[in-house]
């Protein structure tokens, strides 16, 4: 509660300030007209009307900038607290199971059982970091490969395979598939980071159990159009830009139930860009939830 009533005391002053600034500036724009007007010094009224407005316009330039810095920094606090929480809670229940297994005798099924959850918070911490690596090498992700020919099915199985693995999940009864036969030429680890974050957001925020569908289809311009749709709560509509921004994640770290970091959209959408295509989201017709569509360069499959 404490961070919220930070953040909005911390955006209220700079929005307090700028609008003081307005107000106080037409005031003064009002009575230069009036005074110059009885005077008939029209030379210094255009004069003065064009100062103030430029005056007007740079301060309202710099409201805008100011927000947008607080939000940025808001959004990397809340980076900071969630990557915080994320490294902590691991390191916290690895640490437990092992003094566990260390200083009390454990039966076999109870030691297999220890080993499970421990392997389980390994891959945790393996993700996270995965993450924050390529957020920081996104310009050299695949670059010491070179472009190849990649069936876009088979990508798109390997992807849906790994993220299930991840969150536990069964791909028979969590995926589904609906794919023409299509192919890219790209770099593989590129397109595989982009859409094995899209499977492994449609999963973690998708229902209970998830269900996510992944249809790709070639259209008549050279391009393959992926759709990933979950049947999770969807993205509301003023939030379908925000969320492909750095570090931003909806709701505060006090009250959100998913884990996270909020870079998966961002890479995604950066990696997007540089293979030349464009990712977009919206509802899920008739049914709750929500649908990433990715357009990239493609043909059909040989």
């Amino acid at each position: 509660m404490a961070s919220v009533l930070r953040s909005r005391s911390t955006l209220h002053l700079p929005i307090t300030l700028s609008v003081a600034l307005m107000v106080l500036n037409v005031t003064l724009m009002v009575c230069w007209i009036v005074l110059l007007a009885q005077s008939t010094g029209w030379g210094a009224l255009i004069t003065g009307v064009i100062v103030f407005t430029v005056i007007l316009v740079g301060l309202s330039f710099y409201m805008v900038l100011m927000i947008k810095e607080v939000r940025l920094n808001q959004r990397q606090a809340n980076f900071v607290d969630s990557v915080t929480h994320e490294l902590k809670s691991p390191i916290a229940s690895l640490r437990l199971y092992l003094e566990t297994l260390q200083l009390r005798t454990v039966t076999e099924g109870q030691r297999a059982k220890f080993y499970g959850v421990m392997e389980d918070e390994l891959e945790r911490l393996d993700h996270l970091i995965t993450q924050l690596l390529e957020v920081g090498r996104l310009d050299a992700i695949g670059q010491q490969s070179e472009p190849e020919e990649i069936d876009v099915a088979a990508l798109l199985h390997k992807c849906g395979q790994s993220a299930c693995a991840l969150h536990k999940r069964d791909p028979d009864t969590t995926l589904l598939f609906d794919i023409q036969p299509a192919t890219m030429h790209a770099r593989k680890l590129v397109v595989e980071s982009v859409f094995r974050n899209l499977i492994d957001n449609a999963i973690k925020y998708g229902g209970d159990p998830p269900r996510v569908e992944i249809q790709a289809r070639l259209s008549d311009r050279g391009h393959v159009t992926t759709r990933i749709t979950d049947n999770g709560l969807g993205v509301p509509p003023e939030l379908r830009k925000r969320i492909f921004g750095l570090f931003f994640r909806g709701g505060s770290e006090m009250t959100r139930r998913q884990k996270g970091t909020g870079l998966g959209l961002y890479i995604v959408h950066t990696l997007v860009r540089h293979l030349k295509g464009r990712i977009t989201v919206q509802d899920r017709l008739g049914q709750s939830g929500s649908v990433f569509e990715v357009v990239l360069p493609g043909r059909a499959a040989t």
